[in-house]
């Protein structure tokens, strides 16, 4: 590490600590030529995650525009901002622990739609008339009757 006063590579460590939850390292150095103290921060060097879209466009994954898509569907829902916050958590650890470096839009959007399912029925009706495209209400009713299905069994096998 060059000093960023008199530009000499030789230096010690003073301080080590973990900040940022674990993922960075900062360093306090001590210049061994002009006796000056710096921080520098350590950390892992993120892959980029790439998005397919449906065209075959790619663009970098991008948390806030899954976030947004969530927050739209479950606008006047009784769904906290935090519990969407976690699911995209969730979504983007799932994503990371693949260890690939692209994912389709598709995918994304399946997997939003199993965080919805079990957030909010109503959330993921309104996300799932989008993200598949509905072009009548006959789409509708059919994903409302198997919603109305597995209600049906859930409360069934707790009881």
């Amino acid at each position: 590490m060059r000093c960023p006063y008199c530009g000499k590579d030789e230096d010690h460590v003073v301080d080590s600590r973990p900040s940022q939850e674990g993922r960075v390292i900062r360093r306090r150095r001590e210049c061994l030529a002009c006796g000056r103290r710096y921080t520098t921060f350590e950390r892992y060097e993120e892959r980029p995650l790439m998005v397919v879209k449906k065209d075959g466009r790619r663009e970098p994954f991008d948390r806030e525009k899954v976030l947004r898509g969530m927050v739209i569907a479950c606008r006047k829902r009784p769904v906290s901002m935090e519990r969407l916050e976690q699911a995209v958590d969730e979504i983007e650890h799932e994503i990371q622990n693949r260890m690939e470096s692209e994912i389709s839009s598709t995918e994304i959007g399946r997997m939003v739609m199993e965080k919805l399912l079990a957030i909010d029925p109503v959330a993921y009706v309104r996300f799932a008339s989008v993200y598949e495209e509905f072009n009548d209400p006959q789409q509708f009713n059919r994903l409302v009757q198997m919603l109305t299905r597995m209600q049906k069994r859930a409360s069934a096998s707790r009881q």
